[in-house]
């Protein structure tokens, strides 16, 4: 090789080298491009060896399933979301096994479907989010349901030493989804006002207890107890498709609207129907005060960081945005008046909010608004 055709070779390699290094270097700069679909883990109860309730002749773990994949099949047709499965068909999962594919997955919801059963004919559909039970009903609902990880080797040190038949682990339960309870509460009230008002089932209503499910997932979670197999008529609903179907449709309406709550690209939408015209003005302040108290209008919770202006906001003002664990919350309005607190809830709602809700706050802690207007009024 002579020197000139050494040394184009040399510059060669020189210019490949830099090429490929800023090719490189750009490549590591790029942030990782946001995450385009909503992801919603459904978990049908039960299966394979762990049958679930077999009232009546009903099988739990086959019913739930079918719902699951009906639920499934109708979000699956909305693009903008993904859904997973625990199972798709009759096998056992473990509950660890369970959380940890939501988990893993990074899911925005995690829904778990249960058919209830009890000695007597009590009759009626009940979601539940994770805390402490509060009565003895609850804490037999889950004792029964978190029986199943007596099917499970080595339950003892995957579960901490939890023994679900012994009510003295479920009172050291600490509420671990604290930051996702009042997503949870929003979803499971979307799917009890489903089943109450469109399928007319008794509401037992939202309730907290302690599922070891629940406790291990880490996002918004519900478990749906759709109705009991121990009722003749409501076990025969339940079995049917056309009760199998009338409950999934149900949890799906639930799921596209607590997704809409959350999403302000969706809400911010609505502010360009030329039909919503409505006063921001704030009404005068009522007498009923509760005393350290502070309710607010949540509008929304999402990844999205937003201006709380009004020109974000359909107009509304005094927007406040707090970030709690991964998301951020808005906020509109603020009053230890709790018909002052309803009144601008009706103007958030006929500006398009329709999915907002009350929240309650004492010391800067969100307490439920049943606890707050228990509070001494001024």
């Amino acid at each position: 090789m002579n020197r000139y055709s050494y040394m184009r070779t040399n510059l060669l390699y020189i210019f490949v080298y830099f090429f490929l290094s800023f090719n490189m270097a750009a490549t590591s700069s790029e942030k990782e491009p946001p995450r385009e679909k909503f992801i919603v883990v459904l978990d049908a109860g039960h299966g394979g060896n762990d049958p679930g309730n077999t009232w009546n002749g009903y099988s739990e773990k086959n019913i739930a399933l079918e719902i699951v994949l009906n639920v499934g099949a109708e979000l699956e047709k909305h693009s903008d979301l993904k859904v997973i499965y625990t199972r798709k068909t009759d096998v056992f999962v473990t509950l660890a096994g369970r959380a940890n594919i939501a988990n893993k997955a990074e899911a925005d919801l995690f829904v778990s479907v249960h058919m209830n059963g009890h000695k007597s004919q009590a009759q009626g559909s009940e979601t539940f989010v994770l805390g402490l039970h509060r009565n003895e009903d609850n804490l037999e609902v889950a004792m029964r349901e978190n029986q199943v990880i007596y099917l499970e080797e080595d339950y003892e040190v995957t579960y901490g030493g939890f023994d679900p038949k012994s009510p003295e682990s479920y009172i050291g339960l600490t509420l671990m989804q604290e930051e996702y309870l009042d997503q949870s509460i929003l979803l499971a009230d979307f799917i009890q006002k489903n089943f109450t008002n469109i399928n007319k089932r008794v509401n037992r209503g939202v309730k907290q207890a302690g599922f070891l499910v629940l406790r291990e997932t880490y996002m918004p979670s519900v478990l749906v107890e759709a109705g009991f197999l121990s009722n003749r008529t409501e076990g025969a609903y339940l079995d049917s498709s056309k009760g199998q179907s009338e409950i999934s449709e149900s949890i799906v309406q639930a799921v596209l609207n607590y997704k809409n709550s959350i999403n302000l690209e969706v809400l911010e939408g609505l502010s360009e129907n030329p039909a919503v015209q409505v006063s921001s003005a704030v009404p005068k302040e009522p007498k009923d005060v509760y005393e350290g108290i502070t309710f607010r209008i949540q509008l929304a919770a999402t990844g999205k960081k937003l201006e709380p202006s009004p020109k974000n906001f359909k107009g509304l003002e005094g927007i406040a945005r707090n970030k709690e664990g991964k998301f951020y919350k808005y906020y509109y309005g603020a009053s230890s008046s709790y018909n002052h607190i309803k009144e601008l809830h009706e103007i958030a709602k006929q500006k398009g909010y329709t999915t907002s809700y009350v929240v309650a706050f004492r010391d800067n802690k969100k307490i439920s608004v049943n606890d707050a207007l228990k509070t001494k009024m001024k």
